[in-house]
């Protein structure tokens, strides 16, 4: 007799821990709802964002909730938020655009999983506060610069990877407004300034990021890049940046795999459609976890040393996104499939 084919859920129940990722995430929490890196490290922004949408995958929404009030209970009065906070107390006073902006992505993620419409209605204004808080930095020509310094100085750089997430974020925010009939046509306008600057503008950003693996999916991973463009940036530098069986290269120089960039990569891929080969990568990186079926944030290779150590929340989250993206857990599956935003008209 054939050996029965596995169903979506019964691989994943194969391939991924989520309860032990889920206690990960809610025993690194703080009690005032802020997500650090691990335990006695800093919380930023965006990698709190993405811990959040890992407990809303896991089920645990009270907990979810409590780390987006944590967000409107430190947004700044500029719609901001600062870069680092450890231990409650505030360590780095930047403040950074692509921060201030996927807080739309975490809520919009919620909204889709869990259809709490009050919740959205009750983060409405923090979200409207941080939008407003990066359009203030987007230049003439379309880009938007990466952060104010502690001195309240804007740094004019952009970088390719923070404003293919903030245009990911603007998207969000968008389908936000239209679910709450609140129409926002000046974001719609700032998404497709964006859009168009780094599409055909790419002198107008930080090329040393070019290195980063991120700067090289996330405008596939974002929907800047859609269909023919997607797939020729996608072949353009594959080689340059996965590791046949292993991973996805934090950087082109350095032998180090991580476990975060491959399953953006997951992401990025399922996004355009190739789920075949995002199904592929997925199994390479399904045996990279500790002994309590938590993932590694990354190693070297050939030798395999885990390195760092630490078990990184947001690192786990992103593999429970990318198992959503694959096999459906939630109604949020789809939240970065190109065509879930073609339908949406954004």
């Amino acid at each position: 007799m054939a050996p029965r084919l596995l169903t979506g859920a019964e691989q994943l129940t194969v391939a991924v821990d989520i309860p032990a990722i889920l206690d990960l995430i809610r025993c690194t929490q703080r009690p005032d709802g802020a997500i650090p890196w691990y335990p006695g490290h800093k919380t930023d922004p965006w990698d709190h964002v993405e811990s959040a949408m890992g407990l809303t995958i896991g089920g645990d929404r009270p907990q979810a909730r409590l780390a987006y009030e944590w967000l409107k209970n430190n947004q700044l009065d500029d719609g901001s938020w600062y870069a680092a906070y450890t231990h409650g107390n505030v360590t780095d006073q930047t403040r950074e655009t692509n921060h201030a902006a996927y807080i739309a992505v975490g809520l919009y993620h919620y909204y889709l999983s869990t259809g709490d419409l009050d919740f959205v209605k009750a983060l409405w204004p923090t979200v409207r506060r941080a939008m407003a808080f990066v359009l203030r930095h987007q230049a003439p020509t379309g880009e938007i610069y990466w952060a104010v310094s502690p001195q309240n100085q804007v740094d004019p750089m952009a970088l390719v990877t923070g404003c293919a997430s903030i245009g990911f974020s603007l998207k969000c925010a968008l389908a936000l407004a239209r679910i709450l009939e609140e129409p926002q046509p000046q974001w719609r306008q700032a998404l497709t300034a964006l859009g168009t600057c780094l599409q055909e503008k790419p002198h107008r950003f930080n090329t040393t990021k070019a290195r980063f693996s991120m700067d090289w999916f996330y405008p596939v991973l974002s929907g800047v890049l859609r269909g023919t463009a997607a797939q020729e940036r996608i072949d353009g530098h594959w080689k340059k940046f996965v590791v046949q069986d292993l991973g996805v290269r934090c950087v082109s120089d350095r032998p180090w795999v991580t476990i975060a960039e491959s399953s953006e990569l997951i992401l990025a891929l399922t996004a355009m459609g190739n789920t075949r080969k995002a199904g592929i990568l997925f199994r390479w990186i399904c045996d990279h976890t500790f002994d309590d079926g938590t993932y590694w944030c990354g190693f070297t290779f050939p030798d395999m040393v885990v390195w760092p150590e630490e078990k990184i929340t947001w690192t786990n989250a992103v593999v429970l996104m990318a198992a959503d993206a694959l096999f459906n857990l939630t109604p949020a599956g789809d939240l970065f499939s190109h065509d879930h935003w073609r339908r949406l008209g954004i």
